[in-house]
């Protein structure tokens, strides 16, 4: 039995310390992420994932419980929530146990999360509105495109803009939440141009796939 027949056709990628924070990100996606695989629910990364999932209404409670949406408990939790978006990743890594629905939950709550801090500081008027209404406006065009993009049968990747922009993102919802305001609407003004950058993107990328499948 010679090595090719006995090696796998997908292995977990070597644990440097650039692949274990996220930032190596060379070499296709495993296999039990992609679309056809079973959800496999019951992993450790998936039960970090679930513990956010149930951090989001609980920040939404408190937030709007307070009297000027700068209380210092939503705000942790809110941190808590975005950071464990972090630690499920190095957890998967880790262990190895990726999972289709793992690949589905992180981009969802990731985007609950935003979309809940946005809420929060633009009732309380934590950080500019402005910037805060074009995120949203970027969010419902994305939701209404995306499943029109799918259905022509478009595979829209995350790109490199995407990922870096939920930091911004969430470093100026969070600053604006501990009513650190100025702090707060620059890293927003940040994250809501990488977030404009990736949607140009994703729209380059589709209509080039679209393209093709005319060819």
């Amino acid at each position: 039995m010679t090595d090719d027949e006995t090696t796998p056709a997908w292995r977990n990628p070597r644990l440097t310390l650039r692949r274990f924070s996220g930032l190596d990100r060379s070499g296709p996606p495993p296999p039990a992420t992609l679309a056809g695989a079973p959800l496999n629910p019951w992993t450790i990364p998936n039960a970090i994932g679930f513990v956010r999932a149930l951090g989001i209404p609980l920040f939404l409670y408190l937030a709007f419980s307070s009297d000027d949406g700068t209380d210092f408990t939503p705000a942790l939790i809110f941190a808590l929530v975005a950071w464990g978006d972090q630690l499920d990743g190095m957890a998967a890594r880790v262990t190895g146990q990726y999972s289709r629905l793992g690949a589905m939950l992180d981009p969802i709550l990731d985007r609950l999360l935003v979309v809940s801090g946005v809420v929060v500081c633009f009732h309380f008027d934590l950080i500019l509105r402005w910037a805060l209404a074009i995120l949203v406006a970027r969010e419902l065009f994305m939701l209404a495109v995306g499943p029109f993009a799918v259905r022509r049968g478009v595979d829209l990747k995350i790109n490199w803009p995407g990922r870096w922009s939920v930091w911004p993102l969430m470093m100026g919802i969070g600053f604006g939440l501990l009513g650190w305001r100025t702090p707060g609407s620059a890293f927003l003004l940040v994250g809501v141009f990488l977030s404009l950058w990736a949607t140009v993107l994703y729209a380059q990328d589709a209509r080039r796939q679209l393209a093709e499948k005319q060819i």
